[in-house]
């Protein structure tokens, strides 16, 4: 077939929303599906599997449960409880501003929600332009800069506060959460009159929120991942506080949950997308997947698909135990930004990826450039030229459509990656709804933290001068050469009682 019946074949849309997905760029052949139908037989099983309450996690004996909860939360006394909090946050008055506190895809999704629909410059409008609603701000890191740089705009007495953390002891939003504490201690404010948690019941969050009288505290399923969180209560608090319609949101989910439970290819938008990351990476993702959104608010697509797609694809072992370090790599910009950015290196480098773009048709506002040609139809010109581009050199594309940037739309797009995520899963035979990569990496800085107790315990008191290896030496722990002298670094320039001079060499300390 050539391009265009490749186009009429391998085209689906969905009549009622206007949804596309073209797969016509991507190197395969109906004999390649064929041959992929028995994975997505077993597929399918799996997806019925947890959409039926298996236990789907099994390392944790987990249900997952985010595709069955989004279609009866609507209609749920949480929902309405949300709903009622925002109603009442906006008819008081008193707060101006919320602080999302967490971390992962307890701001991720939030963030790429409020960029969407509410645009990049929410918090420059006034109140009255943003109908009562407040400005959003976001607290996702361990950063002394980042909890610095909010200090610096927010005023303490309007500012709302949700801390999100699943498990209560997720360390940087518990970091956060004691900073702000203690800043409102000095300013002589009570921060329970302020804050809102988000946690799983009896969590250590929860009881520090009830101890402390805090605002509000709403509950989490512990059966719903970080990840996949953005159609619960994680995403729906800070859409509701902004004004953002979470019904239509889910309405858009729950739509493009329907369209993929299809049991073909042919109308099955996430299997058919599963199955070209598979052949597209050998089903071992040999080829980087590139997001390219032509939409300036859909910028942070490509950070929150990252999360979803590379914690829960990046895996050490299968279900059944042997090793396969399985994983998709996922980088991204937006269009035709892109075309300064990477797309030289995609166009004439390395033949190592596949994009999807990803189009709004509709134009936000109608700006003629010259003779009767608009800016949209120039961004509608570079997206149809670059994938072109791309497709005369051989490299693979897939195209998606939407009419426009709605609210309804972004939760058809963030199902569609949800089901592509969980049927690629089945494919590969690996659980998609756990981290021990990410757990990995709390306990070797929990290792870190304790040997920076052990040096600085060894050290009180002494005045010792000499490099790491000798002051890792002096501390008993010689092996750990090289983690001491960035302890000492980080000590010199953070008033820690340390400083450090350069002998030409290499770094000599002083302890006092």
């Amino acid at each position: 077939m050539d391009y265009q019946e490749r186009s009429r074949a391998y085209t689906l849309t969905d009549g009622k929303s206007g949804f596309s997905i073209a797969f016509a760029g991507m190197k395969f052949t109906a004999a390649d599906l064929a041959a992929l139908q028995s994975r997505a037989a077993r597929a399918l099983e799996g997806i019925a599997a947890i959409e039926s309450g298996a236990i789907k996690n099994p390392d944790e004996q987990r249900q997952v449960t985010h595709f069955t909860d989004r279609i009866a939360y609507p209609e749920s006394a949480e929902f309405a409880a949300v709903e009622a909090f925002a109603d009442k946050i906006r008819t008081e008055g008193k707060f101006d501003a919320v602080v999302v506190n967490g971390i992962g895809g307890s701001a991720l999704g939030p963030q790429l929600m409020q960029f969407a629909v509410n645009g990049p410059y929410w918090n420059e409008l006034p109140r009255e332009k943003r109908r009562n609603n407040l400005k959003i701000y976001f607290l996702d890191n361990t950063d002394s800069a980042g909890f610095d740089d909010l200090l610096a705009v927010m005023e303490p007495e309007k500012t709302l506060h949700l801390v999100i953390s699943k498990s209560g002891g997720t360390q940087e939003t518990k970091n956060n959460m004691i900073a702000m504490e203690q800043y409102y201690a000095s300013c002589g404010l009570d921060f329970g009159k302020c804050a809102v948690a988000v946690t799983m019941k009896e969590s250590l969050l929860y009881r520090h929120a009830v101890e402390n009288n805090w605002l509000a505290v709403f509950e989490m399923a512990e059966s719903i991942g970080g990840r996949t969180s953005e159609t619960a209560i994680v995403g729906h608090l800070p859409a509701a506080l902004t004004g953002v319609d979470f019904k239509s949101f889910l309405a858009g989910a729950c739509d493009m949950d329907v369209w993929t439970r299809g049991k073909d290819f042919a109308g099955n938008p996430a299997l058919m997308l599963a199955a070209m990351w598979y052949l597209a990476g050998n089903g071992k993702g040999d080829r980087n997947m590139v997001i390219v959104p032509y939409s300036d608010r859909l910028v942070l697509l490509s950070r929150y698909l990252q999360q979803l797609v590379m914690e829960s694809l990046g895996k050490e072992l299968d279900l059944d135990g042997k090793v396969v370090h399985q994983g998709l790599n996922v980088f991204g910009n937006k269009g035709g930004t892109d075309a300064h950015a990477f797309i030289q290196q995609l166009n004439d480098g390395r033949d190592d990826f596949f994009a999807t773009f990803i189009e709004v048709l509709h134009d936000a506002r109608k700006l003629e450039i010259a003779d009767g040609v608009t800016m949209g139809d120039y961004l509608h010109g570079f997206f149809e030229g670059l994938s072109a581009a791309l497709r005369g050199k051989g490299r693979q594309v897939i195209t998606v459509r939407i009419p426009e940037l709605s609210v309804y739309a972004l939760g058809q797009i963030i199902a569609l990656y949800e089901r592509t995520v969980a049927i690629y899963a089945e494919f590969i035979n690996i659980n998609a709804f756990h981290q021990p990569g990410v757990q990995a990496y709390k306990l070797a800085a929990k290792d870190v933290l304790a040997l920076r107790e052990k040096l600085f315990t060894a050290l009180a008191g002494k005045e010792i001068t000499g490099t790491a290896g000798v002051i890792a030496g002096f501390a008993g722990v010689p092996e750990r050469e090289v983690e001491v002298g960035a302890l000492l670094d980080k000590a010199a320039l953070n008033d820690g009682g340390v400083s450090r001079k350069f002998n030409g060499t290499a770094w000599e300390y002083t302890v006092k």
